[in-house]
């Protein structure tokens, strides 16, 4: 029952970890609401998705995208004012683009206000707005909006208004755009075609390199699935040591011993026995599978992406596994309340059966929580991160298992609690070790908010410094020159505290090159990027050869290179922190540099096109294509099937195909130098 059980819940998790690129997550109505007189208002009405902002107006140029009206055919009316936000608007500092920023969460709207001039009136315009969540920013969008009819200006009014002749030159521009119409749009539209080197009619409707890739990628992503299934298993076998490291703590191991004579006392028939033993590990490997469902449930697939950069999130979990280090030292003993623990086993004494045993197994989850918490707390957070759905399932899980592999086994066989070690300081010393590495990755927690607020508290030099203090009091502890309060007084350094002493001193020499910029390899997943760092070794910066699409793919084709296009924008905040954090890296840096020819295109350019271009977009609606920022949005939408920030894709700049899957906000380095070593592998077999 608890094998179906558990295959059922895994079942679940799998079903929901599939999830798409396009994101849609302001939703817009529009129309013309008519006031007293001769006025009305444009009404934009915006629903926000969770976690979104929908910018507001009048936002610093070198911000994010700020709502904008754009009016392309006023006839019959004008306009009274510029566009104004309307409802509750917050207003937040910024420290990255180190300004106020203002926007809407939840709901929103923007309204113009207009006047009518004539009997009749026909009115074609659109809001353009930018929205941006934690992780990711929308390129500019538009909002299109048209209606024609009658106005309360009665034809009366306008033959009779002495204003009738300033209206005249109002709408003289207007014959102008007549009559360049047909000599300049025809050589605008050539020259737009020549830059995408496509014939007039389309953007890119016929050249290869500006065709659909999608189902080439996601084919790319497929033959990853490896590679995802690799990582499971690594949490797996991360929570495995955890599990096993949980068993030799003083709150686990005295109770195996105590426990397996229970199980054989109670029972004469010893199979019998190992049954409710087995039954009493499967309990345990229930009890902590559930509690890393009820993290998945509580958090989700996407909250669990975005908690790996939330500021607050980081700081949470530093504080808390700071206390959990503070615990495992001797300063205090995390315990719950002990109520509970005696009505859980006045529980299982009462009842009988699989219940019992259960209860059981949930009394020594609760008894031994004063060591098991922190190490679970730290396991949760670690595996939270990964922004994996069934990570914290699989997580608990490992530990579950390596936690009732000894009742059980000692059950099978109970011969062999006699050559198992007695209790004594070691495990004492294995909680302080586990101290130390909780300290090691809090600081590592605290880092990730101290790049997301600007503080520079933590920048790469003084992390290193703390790092390097750490582990060198880590060895001087195991070699028995340190001691804490749990600690005997005639504790001696055994042989693998000499070993375990003498490679943490060894780390700690290892990383003091990294004060003066030494890339230090080893750790750069965990360190703070090179340019947090005052003085180091470091020079050069990756720049990318063109913001052109067409001119940099016909560059890399003269130079024989592929290409990594970059999907950015100006606004875009996790494209800085990638820049900042992985870019900085210098194989990354060469890597690009030499190997690729990069091409970065904004989508929130607002350079104007020589004239505005008309497309079907991948949802079928028909848009207007004004800016190069909307050209670049356009090419990313329709060729990757994506239409968030940042995006990075290699390709063979020959046909325009894919030499690997897409890979988006994340700062894991080893992983990037891997993305763009396999585009090179694959480049390279053509």
């Amino acid at each position: 029952m608890m094998k179906k059980t558990l295959l059922t819940l895994f079942v679940l998790l799998l079903a929901l970890t599939s999830g798409a690129q396009m994101a849609n997550p302001v939703h817009f109505t529009s129309e013309l609401k008519m006031l007293t007189g001769d006025e009305a208002e444009i009404v934009f009405s915006a629903t926000i998705d969770p976690g979104w902002h929908l910018y507001s107006t009048d936002l610093a140029d070198d911000g994010p995208t700020a709502a904008t009206f754009h009016a392309e055919k006023m006839d019959g009316a004008e306009t009274v004012g510029s566009l104004k936000p309307r409802g509750n608007v917050k207003e937040q500092f910024d420290e990255m683009f180190g300004t106020n920023l203002r926007f809407f969460e939840g709901q929103g709207a923007f309204v113009q206000k207009i006047r009518f001039t004539k009997p009749k009136y026909d009115i074609s315009c659109y809001l353009e707005y930018g929205a941006c969540n934690d992780e990711m920013c929308m390129p500019p969008t538009t909002v299109e909006f048209s209606k024609k009819g009658d106005s309360p200006v009665k034809p009366a009014e306008t033959q009779e208004a002495p204003p009738a002749a300033p209206e005249e030159p109002a709408a003289e521009p207007e014959p102008d755009p007549a009559t360049e119409t047909p000599e300049e749009a025809p050589a605008d539209t050539t020259a737009v075609a020549n830059i995408i080197d496509v014939p007039t009619g389309a953007v890119g409707e016929e050249s290869p390199l500006w065709a659909p890739i999608v189902d080439e990628l996601n084919a790319y992503d497929s033959a990853g699935s490896n590679e995802m299934n690799l990582s499971w298993w690594m949490i797996f076998l991360e929570g495995l040591l955890a599990g096993f490291l949980a068993v030799l703590t003083p709150c686990v191991w005295p109770i195996i011993p105590m426990t397996v004579s229970f199980f054989l006392k109670r029972n004469k028939d010893r199979k019998k026995a190992i049954r409710e033993a087995i039954t009493y590990g499967l309990s345990i490997v229930v009890i902590y599978v559930l509690l890393g469902l009820v993290v998945t449930l509580l958090f989700g697939a996407s909250a669990l992406n975005a908690l790996s950069t939330n500021a607050l999130f980081n700081i949470f979990f530093a504080l808390l596994l700071i206390v959990f280090a503070a615990s495992f030292f001797g300063a205090f003993e995390l315990t719950l309340p002990s109520s509970w623990s005696n009505k859980i086993d006045q529980k299982s004494e009462k009842t009988t059966g699989l219940l019992s045993i259960f209860l059981m197994a949930f009394t020594l989850v609760l008894v031994s929580f004063s060591c098991t918490g922190p190490i679970v707390g730290f396991l949760l957070v670690a595996v939270s991160t990964q922004g994996d759905i069934i990570a914290p399932t699989i997580g608990m899980l490992g530990f579950a298992i390596a936690l009732a592999i000894p009742f059980t086994l000692f059950a099978m066989f109970p011969s062999l609690l006699k050559s198992a070690p007695k209790s004594g300081g070691w495990m004492n010393t294995v909680k302080v070790v586990l101290g130390f590495i909780e300290l090691a990755f809090a600081l590592k927690f605290l880092s990730v908010a101290d790049l997301a607020y600007g503080w520079h508290l933590l920048d790469r030099e003084t992390f290193l410094t703390l790092w390097i203090v750490l582990f060198a009091l880590l060895g001087i502890y195991l070699l028995g020159w340190l001691k804490f309060p749990h600690d005997d007084d005639s504790r001696k350094t055994n042989v693998p505290k000499f070993f375990l002493g003498w490679i943490s001193l060894a780390f700690a020499v290892y990383m003091v090159p990294g004060l003066w910029g030494a890339p230090l390899k080893a750790i750069s997943a965990f360190s703070p990027p090179m340019n947090t760092q005052d003085f180091n070794l470091y020079s050069g910066a990756v720049e990318a050869k063109y913001t052109d699409y067409d001119l940099g793919m016909a560059a890399a084709r003269a130079a024989g290179k592929p290409v990594m296009v970059d999907f950015t924008g100006f606004g875009c905040v996790n494209c800085r922190k990638m820049e900042a954090a992985v870019w900085t890296d210098t194989e990354v840096r060469d890597l690009l540099n030499d190997k690729y020819m990069l091409i970065s295109l904004y989508v929130d350019d607002k350079t104007p096109l020589p004239a505005p271009i008309e497309v079907t977009d991948v949802d079928g609606t028909q848009r207007k294509l004004r800016t190069v920022g909307d050209k670049w949005s356009y090419l990313e939408r329709t060729k990757i099937g994506a239409n968030t920030q940042p995006f990075y894709v290699l390709l063979d700049p020959a046909t325009g195909k894919p030499l690997n899957g897409l890979r988006s906000y994340d700062e894991d380095v080893a992983q990037y130098i891997e993305f763009l070593q396999k585009g090179l592998k694959n480049y390279s077999a053509k």
